[in-house]
Formats: structure tokens, sequence, C-alpha cells
């Protein structure tokens, strides 16, 4: 059947000299493989700037339930990036969260909820002005929510943080996957961030990376299969 959707693109693979295989994170079907063909020729439907990472898009497809890759009738761009595309520190961090989300976005059923999040905060890091070395770490933990192991951040009082069982504890645990309490802090006081006052994250170089890294132990300890981060390497560099 032929229906109208909006998708968040998430990843962009060359398939053949005139086709590409989009994986995009739509709001009516979760994630889905689109077949899109012609894409540098000058009367494609599909230009080369919406298959950037996270451009959001309306969408006019083809959809066949059960289908691994579906076919895409017309392409417009839902929102006009203005930072995005010429602000390298933004496309590194865009960059790295579509990866993140092309390695832990597997429903192939709808969820509005987290569709609205995707959308809102592609639009946060597009048009944010301060506090862009810290976004990815508050989206980080944001995400934790709609992926089911979000940090329990109820304690009022803690010492060290447990990554294999997402709470924070008084003692360490028997184990060695923890934070320490210098790092613990950082870590919670990420949990307690948003993208409104993310610039207020006191972090040297030293403690962003080492945060950053945290995180992801975190989501692999969590999420089976969850490792070969291609741009985590280029991120770290660049906020070195």
């Amino acid at each position: 059947m032929q229906v109208k959707t909006t998708g968040i693109v998430l990843h962009s693979i060359k398939y053949s000299d005139s086709a590409n295989i989009v994986t995009v994170y739509t709001r009516h079907f979760g994630r889905v493989s689109y077949m899109v063909h012609g894409v540098n020729k000058k009367k494609s439907i599909c230009r080369p700037a919406y298959l950037q990472a996270l451009s959001i898009l309306d969408l006019d497809v083809y959809h066949v339930p059960g289908k691994s890759i579906q076919r895409i009738k017309d392409i417009r761009t839902m929102y006009q990036f203005t930072g995005i595309p010429v602000d390298p520190v933004k496309n590194a961090v865009a960059l790295f969260i579509a990866e993140i989300l092309f390695r832990t976005l597997w429903q192939t059923e709808p969820d509005e909820n987290v569709f609205l999040f995707l959308e809102n905060s592609v639009q946060q890091l597009d048009c944010c002005e301060t506090g862009i070395s810290n976004f990815h770490l508050v989206f980080l933990l944001k995400l934790t929510r709609y992926l089911g192991f979000e940090p329990n951040h109820d304690e009022e009082s803690f010492m060290y943080f447990d990554l294999m069982n997402g709470v924070f504890l008084k003692e360490k645990p028997l184990h060695s996957h923890f934070l320490m309490p210098e790092d613990a802090i950082d870590f919670e006081a990420s949990l307690h961030s948003d993208y409104s006052n993310m610039s207020q994250l006191n972090l040297s170089r030293v403690k962003r990376q080492k945060l950053l890294e945290s995180m992801v132990e975190y989501y692999r300890l969590h999420i089976p299969d969850f490792h070969g981060l291609n741009s985590l390497a280029v991120l770290q560099s660049l906020f070195d």
C-alpha cells in the first residue's frame, strides 16, 4: 500500500552504481530499510543531501508488511538543517548519534514517543549554540529511557555507579563494571542535564572522554552485539 510518513535517516550504504539502501526510523513503521535509486542523477527524487545522517524527511512510500526492503515513491525535506552540515562539531556528533541509533533501534513497530524524542533531539542539535561538546552525553543518557535501561537516579546518597545494574551504590559492587565516586558524580550530573542546560556541565577534556567511554560501556553491557562504533574515535579526536 502507498502511505505517507516521516522519517529520520540513520544509515545509507551504496548498493550499486545507481542505488542506495537507506535505513530510516519512521513515525509509522519504526525502523525500515528503503531502496533508493538514482541518487546522483539530475531527475532523481532523492538528492544526496537527503541521505545525510539524521535528515528529517517527508516520505511517500510503498509499504508491504514483512518485506525486508521497501520502496520510496517520493522524498521531501521536512526540516532544513542550518547548523549540522556546516559545523564540523555538530556534524561529528550527528554521525555518532546516527550510528548509535542504527545499532540500537531495531523495532519494526512504530513508537510515537521514540520518534518525537529523536525529532526534537535532532532539531536541538542543529540549532544549539552552547554546550555542543556535551550534547552526545546528554543524548546517550536520555536515549536509555526508550531502550529500557535508564539508570536509577532516585538514590539520595551514593558513592559508586553500577554499570551492570544501572544503580548507584554506597559500596563497590562485586564485579569490575562500575564507576568510582569521582566519575559517578559526573555521570549523575549528566543524568540531571538536558539540552537547555548542558552547557553548565563543567567537564574537562579528560573527564568528558572518560564519561563517554563509561556510557559506551554501559550500552555494551545492556545491548547484545553493541560494539565497533566507527564514529567514536572521530568524536574523541575532535574534542581532543
